[in-house]
């Protein structure tokens, strides 16, 4: 790059000018995305009853019956206890059944109630959010590249490295 350039070098070899409405088009995407995820938890909590991340496990126990807590936590990429905490919320609710199994008796079973099922049936989809959903429809270039990008924004942010295992809809 030539002395006095201050970004990277164009296609054709000239330096490009910083935009400096750039930032400001960013932010708002960035708003748009969040402002999509808030809407579908509202929606969801307004119809169910129940926060998006108590949806997303319910769904996941209806779709995997007899799973653990464990699994639960790695299906949904969030910490043990975030799961065990929305178990105990949805058993407390009356939503799943928990059941101690095996010859370990520590290892739980969930299974989804019919009330549970019903409870399901009147949330609008995706289960897992729209920002998960949204993600996982990505071309793979694209999820790469944006994955990448994502790492040079937080390395400039330096955000607390346990925010990556708090479901969206709880915070």
């Amino acid at each position: 790059m030539p002395a006095g350039s201050s970004g990277p070098p164009h296609a054709g070899g000239a330096a490009q000018a910083p935009d400096p409405e750039a930032p400001a088009r960013v932010l708002r995407r960035f708003r748009s995305v969040f402002n999509a995820v808030r809407a579908h938890f509202q929606q969801v909590e307004k119809q169910a009853g129940l926060g998006g991340a108590q949806v997303w496990a319910l769904s996941v126990v209806r779709d995997s019956p007899g799973l653990g807590v464990g699994q639960l936590a790695r299906t949904m990429d969030v910490h043990q206890s975030t799961a065990s905490n929305l178990v105990r919320s949805l058993v407390e609710g009356g939503l799943i059944e928990s059941r101690r199994s095996g010859v370990d008796r520590r290892a739980t079973q969930l299974k989804v109630t019919r009330a549970g099922l019903r409870k399901l049936a009147r949330v609008p989809g995706p289960f897992s959010g729209v920002l998960p959903d949204a993600l996982a429809r990505l071309e793979p270039t694209v999820l790469a590249r944006l994955e990448e990008d994502l790492g040079s924004l937080l390395k400039l942010l330096k955000p607390d490295r346990r925010a990556e295992r708090t479901p969206l809809a709880q915070i």
